[in-house]
């Protein structure tokens, strides 16, 4: 697998676990664990929306790169 490859597969990879992690954190953490919780809910939210558009630039960028 080349880098570029492996780049993409990272990044999706790491969407997924953003993804899982706010959604376990607005849905399945206990109710009184505080402020922090719905802080990196927010923030994985933000993180699983960003990290895709940052793959699709990637992914274009280095469809024209010559290894």
């Amino acid at each position: 697998m080349s880098l570029r490859g492996f780049h993409l597969v990272f990044i999706t990879f790491a969407t997924l676990l953003c993804l899982g992690l706010a959604v376990w954190c607005f849905a399945f953490a206990p109710r009184n664990s505080g402020w922090e919780i719905t802080l990196l809910g927010v923030l994985m939210a933000i993180a699983s929306l960003g990290l895709p558009y940052y793959g699709v630039r990637f992914y274009k960028k280095a469809k024209n790169l010559v290894i």
